[in-house]
């Protein structure tokens, strides 16, 4: 991938992630009923970093899970391979407000098959999506309750996020590519 531009560095996704944190404790009034759930594979060190946020702002400890969406997603081959157990929540998140964390939202089926996946594991009060990057696109009619920057893009671009705990870094790129 070329890389276009640098669209956010260490320091704006951080900022970032206090503004989301505020906002979630503002529209939650407060987090006693909060869940956080983190999509794999960079949703989760999001989730993680407003829970530590969340922490530092209100004293309290929220439940964190990671998500893997694999065997929901609705491009995955079921012929192919025989899906494993999903794995269940170590907690409860009925009547839970679940706030679900992802890096990039695009064209809404990650986040689809996400739903699928905390349905599956009980019937919370609600969901709320929180994303760092909204590129726009969407094929499915999901939007972002949390967002930390919207970013248009054309479908022939592609953003990528860089975390520090995965990649030795953080931070936003947007880039040419010829895929999807």
């Amino acid at each position: 991938m070329k890389i276009k531009a640098l669209i956010m560095d260490e320091q704006a996704i951080k900022r970032a992630i206090t503004r989301i944190t505020h906002e979630i404790i503002e529209k939650n009034k407060g987090v006693q009923n909060l869940v956080i759930i983190g999509i794999k594979t960079r949703g989760w060190p999001l989730a993680l970093r407003i829970k530590e946020s969340i922490m530092n702002i209100e004293g309290v400890d929220v439940p964190a899970f990671p998500l893997d969406i694999t065997f929901y997603r609705d491009d995955y081959e079921k012929d192919i391979e025989e899906p494993k157990s999903v794995e269940k929540f170590t907690f409860d998140i009925k009547d839970k407000s679940v706030i679900l964390v992802d890096d990039v939202l695009y064209t809404g089926r990650t986040v689809r098959a996400a739903l699928d996946a905390i349905v599956d594991n009980g019937r919370p009060n609600n969901v709320e999506l929180a994303v760092l990057i909204d590129r726009g696109h969407r094929e499915l009619p999901i939007r972002a309750d949390f967002i930390g920057k919207n970013v248009p893009t054309s479908r022939g671009e592609r953003v990528k996020v860089y975390l520090e705990e995965l990649d030795g870094k953080s931070q936003v790129v947007i880039g040419e590519s010829g895929e999807k």
